[in-house]
């Protein structure tokens, strides 16, 4: 674990750095920190690979977000840390959020990439009345902080069975959002409220790709992630029964096992 002051991004990134072998990186969700991927960093850094999770600017303990961070900012903040930290090609895995800026860092950097992980996101843009509410959700976490949301959202973050059968990981997903700071919340929904439609895209990603999504996701369908992994030539699907927008966390097992299958069959580049 550390922090790592980028040059090119202006800004403090607070990350873990665990294992050795090749780079996996995994890039959180809104709104939440890294420490969403404590599963995936425990099994995976303990198994031949180098797991990297950065808290994205404005989350966790990193400092740095104002007005409007869009996607390509968070972007390249992540090339930014990586190339401090010696690192050209990796795979990348993010989720809800966190695969919107994988599916960004696809477009900029496409070379540097040996692999995808797109897990519970949607490549398409932002409708006219999801961008209202995005800006209007960014008021609200301004004015109010994040305490009532959180409590309102907990149900759609992970599934409503499981806020119940499963304390623990409501009580994580509960104190992650509650604990980030709105400012950086709010300046994340604004810059994705102009976020670009990444359709068009998918079919220009050639290396192997692992789409995963929870059967009962309130936020990206099922749909939606079968239409992302039918347009990605090289793309698998994987849905997580008992699990909603949250699947590494309410099942980390069965996600796990999805992304080691992955990992060790996929001929990556």
């Amino acid at each position: 674990m550390g922090d790592l002051r980028c040059n090119s991004i202006d800004t403090v990134l607070a990350y873990d750095d665990q294992g050795t072998g090749e780079p996996l990186v995994l890039i959180h969700g809104h709104p939440f920190n890294r420490s969403m991927w404590r599963p995936q960093i425990e099994r995976f850094a303990g198994n031949g690979w180098r797991v990297i999770a950065p808290d994205l600017r404005g989350y966790g303990a990193s400092p740095g977000a104002t007005g409007a961070t869009t996607l390509d900012v968070f972007a390249r903040d992540i090339a930014g840390l990586l190339d401090q930290l010696g690192i050209e090609r990796f795979v990348l895995g993010g989720l809800s959020m966190g695969g919107q800026i994988v599916m960004e860092c696809y477009r900029l950097f496409p070379h540097r990439i040996r692999g995808l992980l797109l897990a519970d996101t949607s490549p398409v843009a932002e409708t006219d009345e999801g961008r209202r509410q995005r800006y209007d959700l960014a008021d609200r976490l301004l004015r109010e902080g994040m305490g009532r949301y959180a409590d309102e959202v907990l149900p759609k973050m992970i599934a409503p069975y499981n806020v119940d059968a499963q304390p623990a990981v409501a009580r994580h997903v509960l104190e992650m959002m509650r604990g980030t700071s709105p400012t950086g919340a709010a300046a994340a929904l604004r810059g994705r409220a102009e976020r670009p439609d990444y359709t068009g895209m998918l079919a220009s990603i050639t290396v192997p790709t692992l789409v995963v999504v929870g059967r009962d996701d309130e936020f990206t369908p099922v749909a939606e992630a079968r239409l992302t992994a039918e347009r990605i030539r090289n793309a698998s699907l994987v849905i997580i029964d008992g699990a909603g927008h949250l699947p590494n966390l309410e099942r980390p097992d069965e996600f796990n096992d999805a992304l080691e299958k992955f990992l060790t069959s996929a001929e990556l580049a």
